[in-house]
């Protein structure tokens, strides 16, 4: 009792010297101070509200903004009952009276008071009631509402001073459980923050920890919606993702700054939150998205002036609001994310200037040291050729040079390639797109496959048949992931003798002896048929499946 707030312990003394039910009361404070997580909390304050004063209903309603409920939590009322009524209260009427004037209230007859609005259908019959705030040091939290005193007698003025008393202690209990929460909130922002800076800078990719951001800020909030919307050019965002409650309806949605949640909390820069999303004003555009959902909040992802995306939760309706609690660690946890993207942005930047540089010396020294030590014996080899008397020999040694000369164009197209630096797919070369869609593949097969080039595959192969070639191996690829079950996958591409030649072999399973489905077999064939090439698939030398496509490269 000692440790009580001096304000609760006078109460209760006052209390224990005029109430008989002094007893019940004190374990009903006890009882409500025992906890700390706050739903419980409030549950056991309301359960207790209604032993202490012996009332037949009790509800306890929290206070969001304005004078509107965003939690209601009754005893008494079964659940039949509560179906059969419809949706809780939100404030409007006697609640509200208490909202708008948090003082003590007690009626014989409810219904008499001037702000009645009576009850809805199927509702039980009440008219006793008393209702008292519960306050949060100078914040009022919520009221205590009470009905129908047992024996049809009404609440009289002991009952109100017993259940002000328990709401003084109720306050106590709420302050304690929301610092609890707020220090458990604050550890798993911190152990957030670790794991996905941790993830960025170990090189995860940026899907993944989208993902994670996505997931643990909903987890931590207890939102059924997670939404993550990235600006694009012009005025618009875009749905990158989405987890939890309708998704599917979310993903890939391209929405308008104006007119929509995300675009309100970009213009913002600052957190909003809407007690009813899915009747929100500033939402105009896109498509009907939020059925079934209520309280939502928006954080923009903001690194200096610039914001990287916006993060949006959701919970379903009848659902707690989000509290300012809530919202200021997680604009700092969106901050500290969409700085950990940038730091990967600018870690990406430098690792590619480093690749380019590195490029750009390896074209210099083939270019400068082995292009012109070829060039120097090709030469050599032309002088000999009059000093050879036997026609074989001679034979040879021209081919020989000729074999020289094939080879530098090679290492200039090489060097071609290495230099190629446009970002947008026209101007990246065919070898480079070729590894790009290898190493794409690689992630779906869940093992890297093997690759070899040779040719002039930069500077023989026109633009038609590269976008043909990127086309059939990322189909071939694909149809040995969902097939095949191989473990290993070897690719050729080479140009020469004027075509182009592309082998994917695999050591899986084989063609199904009933042939399977071949439509995609059958789209790769016409696409060489297009080019007058030819497509040819066997068993390959590992057990499995090969696919030949080979084209001409002079277009008709």
């Amino acid at each position: 009792m000692s440790t009580l707030p001096a304000d609760l312990q006078g109460r209760l003394d006052a209390v224990t010297h005029s109430s008989d039910g002094a007893a019940l009361l004190l374990d009903a404070v006890m009882s409500v101070g025992r906890g700390l997580d706050l739903p419980q909390v409030l549950r056991r304050i309301v359960e207790a509200a209604v032993v202490v004063v012996d009332a037949e209903y009790g509800a306890l309603g929290v206070v969001g903004e304005g004078t509107r409920l965003t939690q209601f939590l009754p005893v008494g009322v079964t659940v039949e009952q509560r179906e059969a009524i419809g949706p809780l209260p939100a404030g409007h009427g006697l609640l509200g009276e208490l909202i708008r004037h948090p003082e003590p209230l007690r009626l014989a007859e409810l219904a008499e008071h001037p702000a009645s609005y009576g009850f809805p259908p199927n509702h039980p019959p009440m008219h006793s009631f008393l209702g008292v705030p519960i306050r949060v040091r100078d914040e009022v939290f919520g009221n205590l509402y009470l009905t129908e005193k047992r024996g049809g007698r009404a609440f009289d003025a002991e009952d109100e001073t017993v259940l002000s008393t328990l709401a003084v202690a109720a306050g106590v209990a709420i302050e304690n459980a929301r610092l609890y929460a707020e220090t458990c909130d604050r550890q798993r922002w911190q152990e957030a923050n670790s794991e996905i800076v941790a993830g960025l800078l170990s090189g995860v990719h940026e899907a993944h920890v989208l993902q994670m951001i996505v997931d643990r800020a909903s987890r931590i909030l207890s939102a059924d919606l997670g939404v993550l919307a990235l600006p694009t050019e012009g005025r618009n965002l875009r749905v990158a993702l989405a987890s939890g409650v309708d998704a599917e309806i979310h993903q890939g949605l391209v929405l308008p700054r104006e007119g929509s949640f995300v675009g309100a909390a970009l213009d913002a820069g600052e957190p909003i939150t809407s007690l009813d999303v899915g009747h929100d004003p500033r939402i105009t555009e896109g498509p009907p998205r939020w059925a079934g959902l209520g309280p939502a909040v928006a954080v923009p992802m903001t690194t200096g002036e610039r914001t990287r995306g916006v993060l949006l939760l959701a919970r379903v309706r009848e659902r707690p609001a989000f509290t300012t609690s809530e919202t200021l660690p997680l604009l700092t946890f969106a901050g500290q994310a969409a700085l950990a993207m940038e730091l990967t942005e600018r870690r990406k930047s430098a690792e590619q200037i480093a690749l380019l540089e590195d490029r750009d010396r390896i074209a210099r020294d083939l270019h400068d040291l082995a292009i012109q030590r070829l060039f120097a014996t090709g030469m050599t080899l032309q002088s000999v050729v009059r000093f050879v008397d036997h026609p074989q020999a001679s034979e040879r040694l021209l081919r020989a040079v000729d074999d020289l000369d094939e080879t530098i164009k090679i290492i200039r197209s090489t060097i071609f390639g290495l230099r190629a630096r446009g970002p947008g797919r026209a101007d990246q070369g065919l070898r480079g797109r070729t590894v790009a869609t290898v190493e794409q593949a690689a992630r779906t097969l869940g093992f890297q496959p093997s690759l070899r080039m040779g040719g002039l595959i930069d500077t023989d192969v026109p633009a038609e048949i590269a976008e043909q070639v990127i086309a059939v191996l990322g189909e071939a690829l694909s149809n040995v992931a969902r097939h095949a079950q191989a473990t290993s996958v070897d690719i050729s591409l080479v140009v020469g003798e004027g075509a182009l030649n592309l082998v994917v072999s695999d050591n899986g399973v084989g063609m199904p002896e009933n042939g399977g489905s071949r439509s995609g077999l059958a789209n790769l064939a016409r696409r060489a048929e297009k080019l007058d090439g030819v497509m040819r698939v066997g068993a390959s030398g590992k057990g499995g499946t090969q696919l030949n496509w080979r084209v001409p490269l002079r277009l008709s």
